[in-house]
């Protein structure tokens, strides 16, 4: 059972946690996945025997977000309730099985009193199949306006905490309140779930860590978490404090979706940098294999509701309001921006951009409009009131110089407009600009592009044909897939105005091109097709979730689990010392670094203690002991010398010695090194190019490592180097590898499978055919000695009734049936065998002086 210590860890986390009281609950509790402890105190009392049938008979989504996707209004002492069409959530739907049960977990954005919480509650699950998540003030303000609006929103738009004043210095209370909201979440979620049949999307930065509390509880969890604002780069993100339990927490989804493949990039590399993991891309998917579990990475940029667009087109025109408007700019050209008051918008750069166009190119004077339309701040964010002070006053003086009796260049909105009559905006404008600094998705564009292709089998909208420019900054989500925008770095004021001017000249054929592309793609990629694209892959990454064994491991956020072959498990010590006593010939083998050895050690030399116990094993005439290791011979040669009769196999088996009084041979095929010649100076290249690599000379290879190297830089070397040596030695007898931070090329037949081969055959031939195998190792190269013993009863090198003990250090995915979790355990174990051997030799004496 995993310590229940993880309880008091998040407590402690949780600061100003309020007090959860025993409240009454009138959700249904379902049952809970057979053999996962629950690991909260205050969740016991809730847990329910998996004995018990399920409450839910088919596939059910759950979907978690910080806002449920209900507007709520409370009219004379009383609630009303009704769903929120413009909801992303809500739309979503569309693209799930239409007999899927869909169920939403998150918070209201308007105050509900404690005492009407019950019954708002009962409303919205009988009603909307929604479950409130209500949390103190305080502990609201904390966690949205606090860690979520002034950590993490600017950190993931590059901003910096340069000072207290500029980006907000990490306050740890406002951490703990993000916990503590995640926890309430959490708590939500619980009450309705059935782990063996719901999927869970979790959604956006709000809830990064919620991840880790349901796997927790449910170790075969089907969860994914989709992030709606960018991932910064690994430069940026590592200025985060709790940088790694934020990257932990998201690794216990199964499926993790990005809107680009910068955003799912930068992720990788932190991914990569501070956890040490890799990831592969097999049949255009890309996951992270971390502790046996396969993490899936989606990248697939979110879409528009069609229908809902197409609706409030009707509404637009029935009111008047393109007509209105029409009119209202009648000769005039229009530029459209619609932004949230937000210091990443970059609004400024546009008013900026339009006064430079203006001044270089006066034929516009008179004639081009740029509305701005700027929605409310969703929070108190940093900077607001500076960033809105700035833009009015751009404003002034941009009118104050180019305006005219009947005329004003720029037009500022800054109260609320109506959907409909944004929609009559998109109709009028020639073109829309978004020149944010930084954003998740932005779906202006797409919703413009709908709105100029007008109402579907209508012609009432535009007496020509249908065109559409969009001038869209390349740091925003969207930009990869509108080919047809002209992309623009909002930070160059004086490109960003020539790009306005080049959408306002562009002849109407060319604007008509660039309209259809981009309506091609926003129809058939719109949220239906997103959503169900989301699920499709979490079915595929879930689908074996209940073939391996899981079982969960670490406190706090280091929790992971681990999921191994069901046949995979810890080698009992007893068990493996009663047969090694029946056993009459034994081979044992066992690697050196990670094994007997821990790979962070300074002094490589065996210890005192490890000789001692090999030096016992050697003298039971039923063992043969190898040390198989990918070391040189000389160094192994000397520090086992003590050792007369432990074999070494050296450099992953190239040299072979069977015991101290012995010569080496050469197990390799060919003798012929002259392929050194060429890759030595190909390594050399690269090592000068890649700061802390190396080369490590060997006899029969050659070993470039980049474990001290930047990760990223140096994955991105050995890839190439791979490749390049690949192709120089295509006609050599040599095989090239990439390994755990190194690439080895070394004589083709040399592996520690060969060589383990090679052993239990010459004792067969001997007259000492094995009955008992013991093979211990930690890396790559040792799984080929794991594959080995398998083959090597197929192959009958060993007896028929022969007991195989394929046993990989740490817990991870493994040929080997058995682990031991680290080298002091491996210690451990061969010291009993000695024992073992200690004793049965003592017998044995003891017989002999009784005869």
């Amino acid at each position: 059972m995993i310590s229940r210590s993880y309880t008091n860890l998040l407590d402690l986390a949780s600061g100003n946690f309020p007090v959860m009281g025993r409240e009454r609950r009138r959700l249904p509790r379902v049952m809970t996945v057979p053999g996962n402890v629950s690991e909260f105190d205050e969740d016991q009392a809730y847990s329910v025997s998996s004995d018990n049938p399920s409450s839910v008979s088919s596939d059910r989504m759950i979907i978690v977000a910080n806002r449920l996707p209900l507007k709520a209004e409370k009219r004379n002492g009383s609630w009303s309730f009704s769903w929120d069409q413009d909801s992303l959530y809500l739309q979503l739907k569309d693209g799930l099985p239409e007999d899927m049960e869909i169920l939403y977990v998150g918070s209201l954005s308007v105050d509900v009193d404690s005492h009407e919480q019950d019954d708002v509650a009962q409303i919205l699950l009988d009603k909307f199949k929604c479950v409130p998540t209500f949390f103190p003030p305080d502990l609201q303000s904390k966690f949205y306006d606090g860690f979520c609006k002034r950590q993490l929103w600017p950190l993931f738009h590059y901003m910096l905490p340069f000072s207290a004043d500029h980006g907000g210095r990490f306050d740890r209370s406002l951490w703990e309140a993000y916990v503590a909201t995640n926890k309430l979440f959490f708590q939500k979620v619980i009450e309705v779930i059935n782990p063996d049949d719901d999927f869970v999307w979790i959604h956006d930065y709000h809830l990064m860590v919620l991840p880790t509390f349901l796997r927790r509880r449910f170790n075969r969890i089907r969860m994914g978490f989709f992030l709606h604002s960018p991932f910064p780069s690994s430069e940026i993100y590592r200025s985060l404090p709790v940088r790694e339990e934020i990257l932990k927490a998201l690794l216990n989804s199964d499926l993790i979706g990005f809107h680009t493949f910068d955003y799912a990039r930068h992720f990788l590399t932190c991914c990569s940098r501070m956890l040490g993991l890799e990831y592969q891309s097999k049949r255009g998917y890309i996951g992270l294999e971390y502790y046996g579990r396969t993490v899936g990475i989606k990248i697939m940029p979110v879409g528009i509701n069609m229908g809902r667009i197409q609706s409030v087109m009707r509404y637009s025109e029935e009111e008047g309001k393109v007509t209105e408007l029409r009119n209202r700019f009648e000769g005039k050209t229009v530029l459209l921006g619609i932004d949230d008051m937000d210091i990443f918008k970059g609004i400024n750069l546009k008013l900026l951009a339009m006064e430079q166009m203006l001044r270089q190119h006066p034929n516009w004077r008179g004639r081009a409009v740029l509305v701005q339309i700027v929605n409310p701040a969703r929070g108190k964010g940093i900077d607001v009131d500076e960033i809105r002070g700035e833009i009015q006053e751009s404003c002034r003086r941009i009118n104050g110089e180019f305006g005219k009796p009947g005329y004003q260049p720029i037009i500022y909105i800054d109260t609320p407009v109506s959907i409909n009559e944004i929609n009559a905006y998109y109709h009028i404008a020639e073109c829309v600009v978004v020149t944010a600094v930084r954003d998740g998705m932005n779906l202006t564009p797409y919703e413009y592009i709908v709105c100029r292709q007008g109402l579907l089998g209508s012609e009432s909208d535009f007496s020509g044909p249908k065109k559409s420019m969009l001038v869209a900054s390349e740091f925003i989500g969207c930009s990869p897939s509108l080919s047809g925008a002209i992309r623009v770095n909002p930070w160059n004021v004086e490109a960003t105005g020539e790009a306005l001017n080049e959408a306002l000249s562009m002849s109407d054929a060319e604007k008509q091109l660039r309209h259809e592309k981009h309506f091609r793609y926003v129809s058939t990629h719109d949220v239906a097709y997103w959503s169900r694209s989301f699920l499709q892959d979490l079915e595929r990454i879930c689908v074996d979730h209940f073939k391996k064994r899981c079982w969960g491991m670490g406190i706090s956020f280091g929790f992971r689990v681990v999921a191994l072959d069901p046949n995979f498990r810890k080698l009992s010590i007893p068990c493996i010392v009663s047969d090694y006593k029946r056993a009459k010939s034994r081979a044992i083998l066992l690697d050196y670094d990670g094994t007997l050895m821990p790979q962070n050690s300074i002094n490589k030399a065996p210890s005192q203690e490890v000789l001692n116990f090999l030096d016992a094993l050697c003298e039971d005439k039923k063992n043969s002991i190898f040390i198989v290791s990918g070391r040189g011979r000389e160094s192994l040669g000397k520090w086992f010398t003590p050792c007369k009769n432990v074999g070494i196999a050296a450099e992953h088996g190239y040299f072979l010695r069977w015991s101290g009084n012995e010569e080496w041979e050469t197990c390799g095929q060919s003798s012929d090194f002259g392929w050194m010649q060429i890759v030595e100076p190909v390594m050399k290249q690269y090592t000068e190019s890649t700061d802390g690599s190396s080369i490590e000379i060997k006899e029969s290879a050659l070993v470039w490592q980049y474990r001290d190297a930047d990760p990223g830089f140096g994955s991105l070397q050995a890839k190439e180097m791979l490749e390049h040596l690949e192709s120089v030695l295509a006609n050599e007898p040599v095989a090239v590898k990439s390994g755990h931070y190194i690439v080895e090329v070394k004589p083709q037949g040399v592996s520690k499978g060969s060589v383990s081969e090679k052993i239990f055959s010459s004792m067969a031939e001997k007259g000492k055919p094995v009955d008992f195998v013991l093979c211990i190792g930690d890396d790559r190269s040792d799984e080929d000695m794991f594959e080995a013993i398998g083959n090597a009863m197929s192959k009958r090198l060993l007896c028929d009734n022969a007991l195989v003990f394929a046993c990989t250090v740490g817990q991870k995915p493994s040929k080997a049936k058995y682990y031991l979790d680290d080298t002091t355990e491996v210690t451990s174990m061969l010291e009993s065998l000695a024992e073992a051997s200690e004793a049965s030799n003592f017998s044995m004496r003891e017989l002999d002086g009784a005869l």
